[in-house]
């Protein structure tokens, strides 16, 4: 791609992430939503950790490995963050989990 289009790909994806912000904020400002509506809303926050860390645990094609170290480190994070009930635990555990499956592994 050339300089030109990339620069208007990256134009027109800024203006169609504030329309779709805008088509929220800005439209729907002053009026009351349905409480279904109120209710779905309140996952979208939630949702979006998991649309983030999802690619990188099931599909890693990088690690050159038949299992890579994301996923093992995945599900020792949820064993504990189950187990223990609590998110600092889980996520060091998962962090340690994933530093020594990636030295050991590779």
């Amino acid at each position: 791609m050339t300089d030109g289009q990339i620069l208007i790909l990256m134009l027109s994806l800024g203006g169609l992430t504030y329309l779709i912000r805008f088509s929220f904020l800005g439209l729907m400002a002053g009026r009351t939503m349905a409480g279904w509506v109120m209710r779905l809303l309140r996952f979208a926050p939630v949702s979006v950790l998991p649309a983030l860390v999802a690619p990188t645990v099931f599909f890693s094609p990088a690690s050159g490995l038949d299992f890579a170290p994301q996923f093992l480190a995945f599900v020792v994070t949820v064993a504990v963050g189950i187990l223990r009930r609590s998110f600092v635990a889980a996520f060091l555990i998962g962090v340690v989990t994933l530093l020594l499956l990636g030295g050991i592994l590779r």
